[in-house]
């Protein structure tokens, strides 16, 4: 298990978390601060001047599952982990990772008011590597404060929240410890367990009166998708479509959804690739969009968007797939793919 504790710079996390190192039998201090670290003094300069924090580097967002795993067979956890984590995708990503290796999260957020944060900031003394003051630190906490309010929405409906304004540090740590043998802050987040081969995936489009396509938004990981999922092995894929459309949404589709693409997606890792097919599963009648449903730990939302709302909302490779998908229909003829591109 994991005990993730999130929050401002100034909120307390590192100090809770050497507290709660002794009431916590068995826990282990985890910082993939570290990690972000041994990643700057590895990836050449320029990589480095392409992103404003290495949270934005996908290896430093892998390698934080992967660490954490590892550490896992090395010690009996829990980990403790104090970190800030204000990108809901990261959140996601990072999370759905760990749910996919069956690694449990607590996730607690340590909250205070701005004017104590900013108050706790100007009386702290950051130290560089070589144990000189570092005043760029404190600059650098203090530009995080925006983030951390931008975030505070979601992050009060996914972790469980202690305030920490009137807490001493032990306080804060024997607070934590309370909620995490109460269960509180659990991430009842999909499992999606890692592929370790090639995989066939199959996903449904559905659309509105207007033609605009029907998108969800995982839990588990960053960017939204279509409705849909692997292919179960010995399942017919158009019927693994429509069991992935009633799983997710609650909707039951009277007939099997033709075929718009089939599209090889090559092997990059540490994916595996596979066949993925996009199926037509026509336009939803009004009452079977207000009865939606979505299933809290694996889809957070939906909506219908047109062709060029899709463009910002999916990831390139999902896009460029519908995008082909959608002059399928419009031809009516299924398009063969391999990397995104029409052969044959």
């Amino acid at each position: 298990m994991i005990v993730w504790l999130n929050g401002a710079s100034g909120a307390g996390k590192s100090t809770a978390a050497r507290y709660l190192l002794d009431l916590l039998p068995g826990s282990t201090l985890y910082d993939p601060e570290l990690v972000g670290s041994e990643l700057r003094l590895m990836l050449p300069a320029a990589r480095l001047e392409e992103i404003g924090d290495y949270q934005d580097l996908p290896a430093w967002r892998r390698l934080v599952v992967d660490t954490a795993a590892a550490l896992l067979h090395e010690v009996p956890g829990p980990l403790v982990t104090p970190m800030p984590l204000l990108r809901q995708e990261y959140r996601d990503e990072i999370f759905g990772g760990l749910a996919s290796r069956r690694v449990p999260v607590r996730h607690v957020l340590l909250h205070a008011e701005e004017t104590i944060l900013r108050a706790r900031l100007a009386r702290r003394t950051d130290r560089a590597r070589d144990g000189a003051d570092d005043p760029a630190a404190r600059e650098r906490a203090l530009a995080h404060l925006e983030s951390y309010e931008d975030a505070l929405g979601w992050l009060k409906q996914d972790a469980h929240v202690i305030d920490t304004a009137r807490l001493t540090p032990r306080e804060t740590a024997e607070r934590v410890a309370e909620a995490v043998r109460a269960g509180a802050g659990a991430c009842d987040i999909v499992q999606t367990p890692e592929p370790t081969a090639e995989t066939l995936a199959a996903g449904v489009l559905l659309f509105d009166d207007a033609d605009r396509v029907l998108l969800v938004d995982p839990t588990y990981k960053p960017g939204w998708e279509f409705p849909g999922g692997v292919v179960e092995p010995g399942e017919p894929p158009a019927r693994a479509g429509l069991r992935e459309v009633t799983e997710e949404l609650g909707i039951r589709l009277d007939s099997a959804p033709r075929l718009l693409v089939l599209d090889w997606e090559p092997p990059r890792p540490p994916g595996f690739g596979g066949l993925r097919m996009l199926f037509d599963g026509g336009r939803l009648a009004g009452e079977q969009i207000r009865d939606l449903l979505l299933p809290g730990p694996e889809l957070r939302d939906w909506r219908f968007a047109t062709e060029e709302e899709a463009a910002d909302m999916l990831p390139p490779v999902r896009w460029n797939r519908l995008r082909w998908a959608l002059r399928a229909r419009e031809q009516g003829r299924p398009l063969n793919l391999e990397a995104g591109v029409p052969v044959g």
